[in-house]
C-alpha cells in the first residue's frame, strides 16, 4: 500500500516540475514590442531549433521535404500562412535559408513568431 502511494507521490511531482518532456521542439522565442495575436487561418507552423532541428507542424522534417510537406496542408488551393517558429539562438543563416526556400517555392505569407516582452 505505502509502495503504490509513494509512486503516487512520485508521479505527480515529475508532473508538476515537467520532468516529462512535451511533443515538439522546446523553443525560446525572440522578443518584439510590435508583436500581434493571429486569427484562426490556414496554416502551417515551421519549428527552427538548435542543432538543425527542423519540424512542420510537429513532424521532424529535412529543408528538402519542406515545400512537399506544406503542400499537402494546403487546402483546396487557399493560401497557406506559413508561420516560423525559431529558437532565437539558432543562427540567422538558418533562418534565412527556410526562407529562402519557401520563397522559391511560392509560400508567400510568412510571419516570424515571437512573444511580447
Amino acid at each position: 500500500m505505502i509502495d503504490v502511494m509513494m509512486f503516487l507521490l512520485v508521479f505527480f511531482v515529475l508532473i508538476s516540475l515537467n520532468v516529462i518532456p512535451a511533443l515538439g521542439l522546446k523553443t525560446h522565442l525572440p522578443s518584439a514590442s510590435s508583436s500581434q495575436d493571429l486569427k484562426p487561418q490556414n496554416k502551417a507552423v515551421i519549428t527552427i531549433g538548435l542543432n538543425d532541428a527542423l519540424q512542420v507542424d510537429g513532424v521532424d522534417t529535412k529543408i528538402g521535404e519542406l515545400p512537399t510537406r506544406l503542400n499537402l496542408a494546403k487546402k483546396n488551393g487557399e493560401k497557406l500562412n506559413v508561420i516560423v517558429n525559431s529558437d532565437r539562438g539558432v543562427e540567422v543563416q538558418r533562418l534565412v535559408e527556410v526562407m529562402d526556400t519557401l520563397k522559391q517555392n511560392g509560400f508567400e505569407s510568412i510571419s516570424i513568431a515571437t512573444r511580447k516582452p
